[in-house]
C-alpha cells in the first residue's frame, strides 16, 4: 500500500508540473510591428534590439534588413548601413531576386565621397522602379493607382539625384564637358514619366539659373509651385519639406519674397522646429529690409525697422533651435550669426522674451526627455 501511495503522489506532481505554461514567443509580426512603432518614437537602439531577434529566426528576411539599415543610419553607423544594403544586392547570395531598389537609393545618398558609385546606384534603381512601373501599368486600367504615383515619384527623385550629383560644385563632375546635357537629359527623362512633376520642374530650374536663364528659372518654379501650392499639405503632389525649403532657395536667388514665405509658412505648419525654414524665413525678412532700405524705406508697406526686426527674431530662433537640437550645419549657423551681426549693426536688437516664453518652452523640451523613460518601460517585448 505505501509503494502505492508514493506512486499516486509522483502523478500528482507530474500533472501540476504539466500546467505551468513557458513565456509565449513574441510573433515575427508582433516584433516587427513593435520595431517600426519604436522607429516611429526614434527610439532607434531598441528599434535594433528588435529587429536582431527577427533576424535571429529569419536572416534572410529583406524587409527586416532593410529597416536594420535605416535604424543604423539614424544611429550614425554609416559603414554598418552600406554593409547591411550592400548585403541587399548581387552578388551576395541571400540577395531576393530582383533586389529592392530601395537599397540603391538609400546607398546612393550615403556616396559623398564617391559620386560615381552613387550615380551607378540611382540608375540602378531607375531601372528597377521603371520594370516595376511597366508591371503596374500593363496590369492597371486608365486611372493611374497610388502605387504607380508613387513609384513614377521615386524614379523621378531618382533622376534628380543624379542631376544634384552632376550640379554640386564639390565634385569634379559638374566640369565636365558632358555634365549640361546629362542634366538636360535626365530631366527631360524626368518629366516623360511624370509630366509636370514639380520636382522635376524645380530642379529643371536650377539648371536653368546656373545657365544664366533667370526667366526661365522663374517660368518653371511658377509651373512647380501652382501645380500644388492650393492642395492640403498632405496630398501626395505636394513635395516633401526638403524639396520645398529648395524651392525657396530658389525664390530668393530670384527675389521672390512673397511666394518664399508662403511656402515657408507651410513648412512651418507642419514642423514648427524646421531650423532651415527659420533660417530662411529670416533670411527673406533680411533680404526684404535690404530692399526697402532701397526703396524710400518701405517694401509692401513695411518699414525697412519692421522688416528687419521680424528678420532679428526668426534668426534668433533659428539660433536657439539649431543649439537646442545640436544640429549638424554648422555653416547654416554661421550665416544665422553673420546675419544677427549685420542687424546689430543697422540698430537692431533681438526683441525681448514674452513673458513666461522660456518656461513653456524649456518645460516642452523636458517633457520630450523625460518620455523617453517611460517609452522603455512600456517594452514587454525586450
Amino acid at each position: 500500500m505505501g509503494r502505492t501511495k508514493t506512486k499516486k503522489q509522483a502523478a500528482s506532481k507530474t500533472t501540476e508540473t504539466s500546467t505551468v505554461q513557458s513565456p509565449a514567443v513574441p510573433s515575427i509580426t508582433a516584433l516587427l510591428e513593435k520595431a517600426q512603432s519604436l522607429i516611429v518614437q526614434c527610439d532607434y537602439e531598441l528599434a535594433a534590439r528588435f529587429i536582431q531577434r527577427i533576424l535571429d529566426q529569419q536572416p534572410s528576411n529583406a524587409e527586416v534588413k532593410e529597416m536594420l539599415g535605416v535604424v543604423q543610419l539614424e544611429l550614425g553607423d554609416i559603414d554598418a548601413a552600406k554593409q547591411t544594403f550592400f548585403s541587399l544586392l548581387p552578388p551576395n547570395p541571400d540577395a531576393p531576386s530582383p533586389p529592392p531598389p530601395s537599397a540603391h537609393l538609400y546607398l546612393a545618398q550615403i556616396s559623398d565621397e564617391d559620386p560615381r558609385s552613387a550615380l551607378q546606384h540611382y540608375q540602378a534603381a531607375v531601372e528597377l522602379l521603371s520594370v516595376q512601373l511597366k508591371g503596374k501599368e500593363r496590369a492597371g486600367n486608365n486611372a493611374p493607382s497610388d502605387d504607380e504615383i508613387e513609384l513614377k515619384s521615386n524614379i523621378v527623385r531618382a533622376l534628380i539625384g543624379q542631376v544634384e550629383i552632376w550640379m554640386d560644385p564639390s565634385y569634379d563632375l559638374c566640369f565636365e564637358p558632358e555634365a549640361e546635357r546629362t542634366c538636360e537629359d535626365l530631366l527631360e527623362t524626368a518629366l516623360k514619366v511624370d509630366p509636370d512633376n514639380p520636382e522635376a520642374l524645380q530642379s529643371l530650374a536650377s539648371v536653368r539659373m546656373s545657365q544664366q536663364k533667370p526667366e526661365d528659372a522663374k517660368a518653371c518654379l511658377e509651373k512647380s509651385w501652382i501645380s500644388w501650392k492650393d492642395l492640403d499639405l498632405d496630398h501626395p503632389r505636394v513635395p516633401p519639406i526638403p524639396a520645398r525649403l529648395g524651392l525657396v532657395r530658389l525664390f530668393l536667388e530670384l527675389s521672390l519674397y512673397s511666394p518664399a514665405l508662403l511656402v515657408l509658412h507651410g513648412v512651418m505648419t507642419a514642423d514648427d522646429e524646421e531650423v532651415e525654414a527659420w533660417y530662411l524665413e529670416g533670411w527673406c525678412y533680411f533680404l526684404m529690409a535690404e530692399q526697402a532700405k532701397e526703396n524710400a524705406g518701405t517694401l509692401d508697406d513695411l518699414s525697412w525697422e519692421e522688416l528687419a526686426n521680424d528678420a532679428r527674431d526668426r534668426l534668433e530662433t533659428c539660433q536657439l533651435l539649431h543649439t537646442h537640437q545640436q544640429h549638424s550645419d554648422k555653416p547654416l549657423l554661421e550665416h544665422v550669426q553673420e546675419l544677427i551681426a549685420n542687424l546689430e549693426g543697422m540698430g537692431i536688437k533681438a526683441s525681448p522674451p514674452d513673458e513666461g516664453e522660456d518656461e513653456s518652452d524649456a518645460g516642452d523640451w523636458v517633457d520630450d526627455d523625460a518620455n523617453s523613460e517611460d517609452e522603455a518601460e512600456d517594452v514587454e517585448m525586450s
